[in-house]
Formats: structure tokens, sequence, C-alpha cells
């Protein structure tokens, strides 16, 4: 087991921590449990990992919107084989009905 010293710093007390015990983030959360004063690195979340995220560049725009719009193209329309999913009886079933539909949107 690892000792390290308390001290004073202003109205708080410290402790200083040894090389391998170092946290990465700039905050961590303390609780006790028990006897023992418990110290941790805060989770991060997903608004700490955005804000930690360069700003966009022209081209990431660009590059971007060019996906959007492209997710947003309606896909085309096509023809299916029924029969072959269905069967004769059901594929006729299926076809009327998808007919209709296409009937009332339009």
């Amino acid at each position: 087991m690892t000792e390290t010293t308390v001290f004073q710093s202003g109205n708080s007390q410290a402790v200083r921590l040894p090389k391998e015990f170092r946290f990465k983030s700039k905050t961590v959360e303390i609780y006790r449990r028990g006897d023992e004063v418990v110290l941790r690195e805060k989770p991060r979340t997903v608004r700490g990992l955005l804000a930690s995220l360069p700003p966009l560049t022209e081209q990431d725009h660009a590059a971007l919107d060019a996906m959007f719009a492209a997710i947003r193209e309606p896909l085309p329309e096509r023809e299916r084989d029924w029969q072959a999913l269905f069967g004769a009886d059901d594929a006729k079933r299926t076809t009327s009905a998808a007919k209709a539909a296409r009937k009332k949107t339009r």
C-alpha cells in the first residue's frame, strides 16, 4: 500500500497524489464509503465530449450538408415479385392492397 502526505491548502485539506495515481481529467468525484474517502474520475458525458471537439471547418460543413441531402432523397419505387415471396394467392391480395395505398397517397 502506498502512503502519501496530507497538508493544508488555504482553508482546505489536500492530499498529494503519487504519479501512479494521477487522474487524466481535471475534475473528480469524491464520496465516503464507510471510513474510506473515495476519489474517482468524473464520468464523461456526451455534452462534455462534444464540447471538447474542435469546431467544424467549411469542408466539414459541406460534407455534412451533402450527406443529409442524400439521406433526404426518396428511394425510387421498385416492383417486387410478391409471388416469389408469398405465393400466388397472397401476392394478388398484397399487390391489390399496395396499388390501393398508392392511389390514396397521390
